[in-house]
This record gives C-alpha cells, structure tokens and sequence, in this order.
C-alpha cells in the first residue's frame, strides 16, 4: 500500500466511475458546441488580484477558500476558485472581443480549487463545465444559457431538479436597494464580520446560510421591489423567453449567490436529493465585470454546472447512464505466433474505430479468459497453433457463450458486422 494518500478534501476519479463523470461533461458540453460556443481552456492558476477584483474581496471565496501562494520570483497567485474570471481575462488578452462578432461565446471544463470544510457535494478540488457569452446585453442571450443548461441535464435523464430565477438589478437601482439593505441589517444583532460584510456588500448577507442569521432576515427588503424599470422590463423578457421555450423555474427573491460581479439576471440550478448541498450549478450576468479587471464594457453572461454534484444528482435519482463498452473485442492468443498475428488485429480493429484490448503477460488459457471477463467485451478472439494453422480463429460471443471459427483474414469484417 502506498504512503500516500489523495489530499484531505480531494478524490481520485478512477474506472469505472471515471467514464461516468466523462459522459457527464460530454452531456453538458453537446448543447453548447451546437449553439456556436467555442473551447477555452486557461491555466490552473492566476494572479491573486483577478479573484480579489472580479470574484469580490468580501467573498467568502476571496477571504476563506482561496487557495493563494507566493512564487520565487514573488508573484502572488491563486488557484483558480471559478471559472468566469480567468474566461474573461484570457479573451480580454487575446482580444477577441474586437474581433467583430458580439458575443464572444466560450465553454470549457476544468478543476477548480476552495479551501472548504470536505463533506458530501462539496470538495477542496472539483470539476466544472462553464459556459461564457461576453460582449452583448440581450435577454435572449441569458435566456439561451439557461435552456441550454435545462437541455443538458435533461439528456441525461435528471428530472428532480428546480431553476430558481432572480434579478440583482444594476448600477442604477441596486444602490438604493442597497442602501436599504444596510439600513435594515443594521438593526440586527448580527456577529462583527457579518456587519463588516453587511457595509462592504450587504447583499452577501442575504446569502448566509445559518440559521441565526435567516430568522433575523425575515421581513428584509426585497431587490425586486426596488428595480428601475428598465432591469424590470429586461428581467420579464428573460421569464417570457424562458416559458416560451417549455422551460420551468421559480421566481426567488431571495436569490443573490456567492459572487460579487452578478447584475440583473441570475439562477441556480437544485436538485432536491442532495440535502444541504442541492445546488448543482448556478451562473447570472455581469456586466461590469470586465471593466473590474481593467477591461472595456463588456455585458456578458454565464453559468457553471457542477459535474461532482451532476453525478451525486443522477444517483439520488437512480439514473444510470448507457456508456459505450471501455472494450468490445478481448483477443487471446496461445503461443508466439498468435501473439504476433492477434496483436496485429487488434491494431486493425482499433483503426476501425472497434474498442479492443489484448491478454499481455503470456497468461494460460484460463488466465487470461478471465481477463476477458472482467474487460466486459462482448466478444473474445482466441487462437493457438492449430488455429492459425488452420488459418482461422476462435470468436466466442461472452453473452451466449457460442463459439465459431472464422478466417484470419475475417476478423476486422466479421466484428464490424457483429457490432453494427
């Protein structure tokens, strides 16, 4: 046994559970690459300032979870805490923004890193598929992400989850709302870095999850009530794109989530069968965000899903996926010429697009039928000396347990044909 072990708070996706987080991402990624949305991938980590500025130095995220460090050379960085910061910065630098073609759309997939208490949903490492539309203020565009998220966990057969929708306003109303905010929260007997917080974005506030403080928050003032008219108008196009499309969702006042560069339109997706950690995925718009990290005025929009919690919501529902066979041909061969000649066959079925493994380390017969067992493959290739001097091999269906001879020279026809 090793000496090591995985960090505290961390796992290792390992087969057979790995293929199912595999065909996870695969399901959220589909609709977003049919919907004019191109890969990005940027690097595990970033520099301290772009968390602090973009995700809020107020954040639990920011104060608590971020995982930052000092380099040799005295860089200051950060393991990237969530995807849409380090998205943006990499368009920003790379200027795609002025390529002429509003919005920018983006998604990609990675590891992300919080220094969080480990329980059940919730990890110091885990996995994202995001989705980013950069550069255009359009209720369309929010609405697009949302059923296009909806359109994914769909396909892979959840349906015990929920949409909660709100609206965060903007830089015209949600002053006042939050001045009122802090005018009521100021009245609570609240603990000291709750204050703080509640005088540096009060809004957070709302999105404390104790239970001392919710009580005391009953009666608080509500964003809806205090909307201009024109986030009023933009929020109910959003909701009427939405319905139109067959997509369901409630309205919660409540909603604020965790970051500080959400405005107007934000939701959360929950599964219900997950206990305290029911969100599976969440995203908003933030239009400011870009010109907090020193860029232009970019209105955008965006979301992440969860693929850690995506899978703990399809087994709270029971839903097992149907994922293609790791392998479908298992070849045996008894002897050095069959050696030679199966692993020579292999390679040809793999170049048909056939999944096939091969019995490595001279096992015997039954050995290495065993092997072949385990594998899952539908059909194993044996063939010993007499076989080959025959000029065929033994194809025997691992279902049935029917064994017929076929040509050598059959094998990759003959498994194409089988297989479909």
């Amino acid at each position: 046994m090793s000496t090591f072990k995985a960090p505290k708070g961390t796992y290792d996706l390992i087969p057979p559970d790995s293929a199912v987080y595999l065909a996870v991402r695969e399901a959220i990624a589909a609709p977003l690459r049919n919907s004019g949305y191109g890969y990005i991938e940027t690097p595990g980590f970033e520099n301290v300032e772009l968390f602090a500025r973009g995700v809020g130095e107020s954040t639990d995220i920011v104060t608590k979870e971020m995982y930052a460090f000092e380099t040799k050379g005295g860089d200051r960085l950060a393991l990237r805490p969530e995807g849409t910061a380090s998205v943006l910065r990499a368009a920003l630098e790379a200027n795609l923004h002025k390529a002429g073609n509003l919005p920018v759309k983006l998604w990609y997939s990675g590891s992300y890193y919080r220094y969080e208490r480990p329980q059940k949903g919730r990890y110091r490492h885990f996995s994202q598929v995001g989705a980013e539309a950069i550069g255009a203020e359009d209720p369309a565009l929010d609405a697009e992400l949302i059923i296009l998220a909806d359109q994914a966990y769909r396909s892979l057969g959840l349906s015990n989850f929920r949409i909660l929708l709100n609206s965060l306003g903007d830089k015209e109303c949600r002053p006042v709302y939050r001045a009122a905010l802090q005018d009521f929260l100021r009245g609570l007997d609240l603990d000291e870095d709750t204050l703080r917080r509640s005088e540096i974005n009060p809004l957070r506030v709302l999105d404390d999850k104790r239970e001392s403080v919710q009580k005391q928050l009953t009666g608080a003032p509500l964003l809806r009530d205090y909307l201009c008219d024109a986030c009023k108008a933009y929020h109910e196009e959003v909701r009427e794109l939405i319905t139109a499309a067959g997509v369901a969702f409630e309205d919660d006042p409540k909603l604020v989530r965790g970051l500080d560069y959400y405005t107007r339109t934000t939701f959360e997706f929950v599964h219900d069968g997950l206990g305290s950690q029911s969100a599976v995925g969440g995203g908003g718009r933030y239009d400011g965000l870009s010109e907090m990290i020193g860029g232009p005025a970019l209105p955008s929009v965006g979301w992440a899903l969860g693929v850690d919690r995506t899978v703990l919501a399809l087994e709270a529902e029971g839903v097992e996926l149907e994922l293609p066979a790791a392998t479908s041909v298992f070849a045996v061969p008894l002897g050095d010429e069959a050696r030679r000649v199966l692993f020579a066959k292999v390679t040809d079925l793999r170049k048909a697009g056939i999944a096939a493994d091969f019995s490595y380390g001279a096992k015997g017969l039954k050995g290495a039928m065993k092997n072949a067992n385990r594998s899952g493959a539908r059909y194993t290739v044996v063939a010993g000396e007499r076989d080959l001097a025959e000029g065929v091999v033994q194809l025997k269906d691992m279902e049935s347990g029917e064994q017929t001879p076929i040509g050598v020279n059959e094998i990759v026809a003959e498994l194409e044909a089988r297989l479909g």
